[in-house]
């Protein structure tokens, strides 16, 4: 951040006063400090999961262990705009969200606010996630090498942010399944739920357009063509946008329900700084109107004949010998010189 700020980072014990403060200690430790913490800044938002939950009972059954602080559980604002907004706008203090949690979350909201969900009737989250959610600490799991090229199941059942999306939507019927895929950032949510009978995608329509119409940072991606007609991590990369969409099959009333977040914003640092924005009264996109990394844009002519070169190529090759690559290869050079 050179020529950015004059901003430095200090150890803990030369924290100095300040008018809000972001903690993103390992999982622990805030609790142990939060009275010091309080001291030092009249608003608090947490990035770890020590405040995400606001029930003792909820906290000791997902995480194995009572919690340190329990009477600050529920002064803390569970850290989603998106279900919290009005709350954050009188709090001081504010959690942070987990990445699968703010998927599922929001891939399920529609769908509870909505009351087309059959109620009691299981609903399974299937969560893709890339190797940014294990952080920074090593295991063999997320060393590189291991990792690459590899789908595994690291926690099929029992997941620790299934504690944030029961607390946040009232469910209690709601299973998430995690698989670490080959990418670096982003998950991707597939909710399947059941729908009411009669419930028709039109309905669905509505429901997603009265949830989040208004809502800066969601976007609805349900079209019909194309590779990116459905929500894709990839294209959010360093956004703090999160892109839904979903899927009906009439004959059973199985909806699937889809969200895309950038983990590392969305699913944390992104969500942070838009409910920092809330409480403190900003406008809550300031800072984050980063499209993504990822740009697309029309090819050029050369590039256009080249995929068009590769495309035919690739077809030759499965049923030419080599000895003919290089005939081909002549051949399409003639007819570009020909077309001038």
């Amino acid at each position: 951040m050179r020529k950015r700020t004059q901003l430095q980072f200090v150890s803990q014990a030369a924290l100095q006063p300040c008018d809000v403060l972001f903690l993103a200690l390992p999982h622990g430790e805030a609790q142990k400090s939060i009275e010091r913490y309080m001291q030092v800044a009249p608003r608090i938002v947490d990035l770890s999961a020590d405040f995400r939950l606001r029930d003792q009972a909820l906290y000791r059954r997902w995480y194995g262990q009572d919690h340190k602080a329990p009477q600050y559980m529920g002064q803390f604002t569970y850290g989603l705009p998106e279900t919290q907004r009005e709350a954050m706008r009188q709090a001081h203090y504010i959690s942070g969200v987990g990445c699968n949690a703010t998927a599922s979350i929001l891939a399920l909201l529609p769908l509870v606010r909505s009351g087309l969900l059959v109620p009691d009737m299981p609903i399974v989250v299937d969560i893709k996630t890339g190797s940014s959610e294990a952080g920074a600490s090593v295991n063999p799991g997320t060393h590189h090498p291991e990792k690459s090229h590899s789908v595994r199941a690291y926690a099929p059942t029992g997941h620790r942010h299934t504690a944030e999306v029961i607390q946040e939507l009232g469910l209690s019927n709601v299973h998430l399944s995690m698989t670490a895929v080959d990418m670096v950032r982003g998950a991707l949510a597939a909710a399947h739920a059941f729908v009411k009978p009669g419930t028709q995608e039109k309905d669905l329509w509505k429901a997603y357009r009265a949830a989040y119409n208004a809502e800066p940072f969601v976007r609805i991606v349900k079209d019909k063509t194309g590779i990116h007609r459905v929500p894709d991590p990839k294209i959010l990369a360093g956004s703090n946008y999160v892109d839904v969409g979903f899927d009906l099959d009439l004959e059973s009333g199985r909806v699937v329900s889809l969200a895309a977040i950038d983990n590392l914003m969305k699913g944390a640092a992104g969500s942070a700084v838009q409910s920092m924005n809330i409480m403190c009264g900003f406008d809550e996109t300031t800072g984050l109107g980063f499209p993504g990394c990822t740009q697309f844009r029309r090819k050029t002519k050369d590039e256009r004949r080249m995929f068009s070169f590769v495309l035919r190529l690739s077809s030759f090759v499965r049923s030419t010998p080599t000895s003919g690559l290089t005939t081909l290869y002549d051949r399409h050079q003639n007819r570009r010189h020909q077309r001038g």
